[in-house]
């Protein structure tokens, strides 16, 4: 199977418990809502240690107990890099600055204000998730300006003599999205560019929320990932999958065929979720309805037909519009 789990299966480690997916990488766990494997953090291990993902401010509590768990105190964290400002992967941010006095946070360009000024971001949030917004995934505290570090597009972030992650900027699920590449393991630390795909369910979706979902930009930053050769891809949602170019193929299969029928249903004037949960639902059938739940709130249907109706609007002809 494409893009299979490299990592152990649930039986053989502790559930929740940080564990090593690869040489001097860890996988941790953030319990999102107390669920395990939907959302995940990784530290990378070195000299000059960073945490790839934070996960949102209701996690906090978790990620800190894991990475003093790991031996990893106030004053050892030298990085914490989020892949993009959404609060499922950037909420804990400001907490974690605290946390780690020495630690430079890194991000986008297009992200860096909104890290130190969360104000328009957390209420922009608000609209969308409503009470769900407090329940599951937290706010996000502001981080000071001094803290931050912009990532250029192949930057690299040292981690040790011999170690460094290098950015890849890849829009496409978000304007102020980048990928991380480790130089030791070839890990493709993917964030949100690749899709979803957890493993209590184990389909791999497409990630298109709106405001910023572009699919020109989300193809090409598929290609820039391809054209590094990863040895895997390491999702926030969820884990360490091998087989990369085959998962980048699916990825961008899938892709297509969800923006396609997204499409059609919006050229006849139909309800785009209604055509994408017809088309793509019956693959969930044998999927167990609590794996499922996780799956539509984590990357629901409704939330990437609203992305791609935005698409369609902004990129597209109106649906009236003659041939």
């Amino acid at each position: 199977m494409s893009g299979s789990h490299l990592h152990p299966g649930a039986d053989d480690f502790e559930p929740g418990g940080p564990r090593v997916i690869a040489p001097g990488v860890v996988e941790v766990d953030t319990l999102l809502g107390g669920w395990h494997r939907v959302t995940a953090g990784y530290l990378v291990e070195g000299p000059a240690p960073v945490l790839v993902e934070t996960g949102s401010q209701s996690s906090v509590p978790v990620l800190l107990a894991s990475l003093a768990g790991l031996g990893v105190g106030p004053s050892d964290l030298a990085g914490v890099v989020v892949t993009h400002i959404h609060l499922d992967h950037a909420g804990g941010v400001g907490d974690v600055a605290r946390a780690f006095p020495n630690a430079t946070v890194y991000v986008h360009e297009k992200g860096a204000r909104h890290l130190v000024d969360p104000t328009r971001l957390v209420d922009s949030a608000s609209r969308v998730y409503g009470p769900l917004l407090d329940s599951l995934y937290g706010r996000l505290d502001p981080t000071p300006p001094e803290r931050i570090h912009v990532l250029a597009d192949g930057e690299e972030i040292r981690v040790g003599p011999d170690r460094v992650l290098v950015a890849v900027d890849s829009p496409g699920h978000a304007k102020h999205h980048v990928g991380l590449h480790d130089s030791v393991t070839g890990i493709l630390f993917a964030g949100d560019a690749v899709g979803v795909k957890l493993p209590d369910a184990g389909v791999l979706r497409p990630s298109t929320p709106p405001p910023d979902f572009d699919l020109a930009l989300a193809l090409h930053s598929l290609h820039r990932f391809a054209e590094r050769r990863p040895t895997g891809i390491a999702l926030a949602h969820y884990g360490l999958l091998s087989d990369p170019l085959e998962l980048l193929a699916e990825a961008e299969e899938t892709l297509r065929e969800w923006t396609e029928t997204a499409e059609q249903a919006y050229r006849k004037g139909e309800d785009i979720a209604a055509a994408l949960s017809a088309r793509f639902d019956p693959a969930m059938a044998d999927v167990a309805p609590e794996h499922r739940e996780k799956l539509e709130i984590m990357n629901g249907v409704h939330s990437n037909a609203a992305g791609m109706r935005r698409w369609l609007e902004t990129t597209a002809r109106p649906p009236d519009a003659p041939d």
